[in-house]
């Protein structure tokens, strides 16, 4: 059976390291690179041409999902599972529209990772079973689920924005960081505010690191 050869994309080198040793002890199975940020990423897919790519979301140098679409774009056949701590309501659906084929959170046992990453390189898509049944109507192109979060709505931008207003980054340091104007941070921030129907830049502020909170006790405490 010829090895599969799989790519870790993660900017904290513990993360990589644990995933290195569950990936190496697994037959068939072989890390051929790592990388910490979107374009060291795109350099070594371009040279290994690895048959999975893991990919965090987060990233210094840029947003997880802009990568799975960079990376699918410029090479279609190399699969793409998303390894995040992101809340699985508001992100599993969107990494699977941006190309990758599976979504799995960092709280999951590593038996898990690898059970996922397999089913993803046999051709199937993974999703954990609580998201299966939570997306299972939109997924098959039936009727939105009522129950989403209110942040659902944001686009994929506004969403990004949202999280570093919640890591209290400044419109300023946002715009760097995004490589975009102030003024455009600035839409975002209204076009945000509206969608959430939150009155004024605080109550934006205060419902972005609540949303980032819940976030992190959701990881680290489970569902």
């Amino acid at each position: 059976m010829q090895t599969k050869k799989i790519m870790i994309v993660d900017d904290h080198p513990l993360v990589r390291s644990g995933l290195r040793q569950l990936i190496e002890t697994e037959p068939g199975l072989s890390v051929c690179c790592e990388a910490a940020t979107m374009s060291e990423t795109l350099q070594m897919v371009a040279q290994h041409l690895p048959d999975l790519a893991i990919i965090d979301l987060s990233l210094p140098d840029g947003n997880g999902l802009s990568l799975i679409r960079r990376v699918q774009l410029l090479h279609p056949r190399i699969l793409v599972m998303v390894y995040s701590m992101h809340d699985d309501d508001i992100f599993a659906e969107r990494t699977l529209r941006a190309g990758a084929k599976g979504y799995i959170n960092k709280q999951e046992a590593g038996e898990q990772v690898m059970f996922a990453a397999k089913q993803i390189l046999n051709g199937k898509v993974y999703l954990s079973e609580y998201m299966m049944k939570r997306f299972a109507p939109e997924l098959a192109g039936g009727t939105p689920n009522p129950t989403l979060s209110p942040v659902e709505h944001l686009s994929n931008r506004e969403l990004e924005v949202f999280e570093l207003i919640g890591h209290g980054l400044t419109t300023g340091e946002i715009a760097k960081k995004l490589h975009l104007s102030i003024k455009t941070i600035e839409t975002y921030r209204f076009n945000i505010k509206s969608k959430l129907r939150l009155g004024s830049a605080g109550e934006l502020t205060r419902s972005a690191v609540q949303w980032t909170i819940e976030g992190l006790d959701t990881t680290h405490g489970g569902k």
